[in-house]
């Protein structure tokens, strides 16, 4: 996977991505408080790249906030970036009318978080299943509702059935099953498994798992769960306000990890590991020994350095780049190859 702010570096391989996103950046123009200001901007994506090669699964994390969504909306084309290319098998997605973006949507499906908000209730679910199927007869929907809802677990049976007939595991599996139906090289999977029960959410991963040794798919999961992540993915990327912070394969990010904030997600998973008694939660907070508001930065500041227990005085008036700290092995921090193998700290933790 190529890092995501120097275009120098060659991908891994010759193949092809089967996905890219180029340098996109997403605005968002809030209403004006008063006649006399002029209109807020969010930036909720700032220049992300990303390569996804066929067969390694990639994973995007980062707390609520920091644009995973945004990134997998864009993906899908169910928004246009402000700038920047999206190009899916090398066909810019924005630039396809909507004929044809609609072809191409046969390769790529997503799946949603909420299976419950995701299904709609009036449909049985054979319709909801071969929803994406436009040109094909009822006997063929039928045929093929049968052969998804059997690969994802249930019974072909359950196509006659409504929604609110299944439990919320069985739901998932549903919209697995949809996004299944035209056999698509990707699936965008936004926190699939984030409203499911612990005891539940190991059993869909290896469904997703089993699914793709069976179909041959490719998933961008998008998890705020690090734990969920390393299950499925072969490479991660970290987001923090609409950046990339950090990115490489999993088995370096999770043993070396580089990044401060990284290290802050990884200490609160394994407090929340070791405290079984604790109830699951996002990191949405991160304190540390040098905390101070966010307007205290410049405009040219490391976005982190308020939260960030390594802040020194350049953090505050030059933003770090996106730099290879290996060829596997990204970073977006001054300080990377200083604190890779520190252990995070127990202040780190939210």
């Amino acid at each position: 996977m190529p890092p995501t702010a120097d275009a120098s570096h060659a991908l891994p391989n010759d193949d092809a991505p089967l996905l890219e996103l180029r340098d996109v950046t997403r605005r968002y123009t809030l209403p004006r408080e008063t006649l006399w200001q002029s209109a807020p901007v969010v930036h909720a994506l700032a220049g992300v790249s990303l390569a996804l090669q066929t067969g390694r699964n990639l994973g995007v994390v980062g707390e609520s906030g920091s644009g995973k969504s945004t990134l997998a909306r864009i993906a899908m084309a169910l928004e246009p970036p402000t700038s920047g290319q999206v190009l899916f098998q090398g066909s810019d997605l924005n630039q396809l009318g909507s004929a044809e973006l609609r072809d191409a949507r046969r390769d790529f499906q997503m799946v949603f978080q909420d299976p419950y908000g995701s299904l709609d209730p009036r449909q049985r679910v054979g319709r909801i299943v071969t929803e994406p199927l436009f040109d094909a007869s009822a006997a063929q929907r039928r045929e093929r509702a049968g052969t998804m809802l059997d690969a994802v677990g249930l019974r072909a049976s359950d196509a006659d059935k409504y929604p609110h007939e299944f439990s919320g595991g069985q739901r998932q599996r549903i919209a697995i099953a949809r996004a299944l139906i035209t056999m698509p090289k990707l699936i965008v999977a936004d926190e699939p498994v984030s409203a499911l029960d612990v005891s539940v959410q190991a059993q869909v991963l290896n469904l997703l798992q089993d699914l793709q040794d069976q179909f041959g798919v490719t998933y961008l999961l998008i998890s705020h769960d690090l734990a969920v992540v390393d299950h499925v993915c072969d490479e991660v990327i970290v987001m923090y306000a609409g950046r990339v912070v950090e990115q490489g394969t999993s088995d370096l990010l999770f043993r070396a990890a580089a990044h401060p904030y990284t290290q802050a997600l990884l200490a609160a998973a394994e407090q929340t590991r070791v405290d079984a008694a604790a109830p699951a939660r996002r990191c949405t907070g991160i304190a540390t020994a040098d905390t101070v508001g966010a307007t205290d930065i410049g405009a040219n500041a490391c976005a982190f350095a308020p939260r960030c227990r390594y802040r020194q005085d350049r953090c505050d008036t030059e933003r770090p780049r996106l730099r290879a700290l290996d060829s596997r092995h990204w970073a977006a921090c001054h300080f990377a190859e200083q604190i890779m193998f520190q252990s995070p700290s127990k202040g780190d933790t939210p």
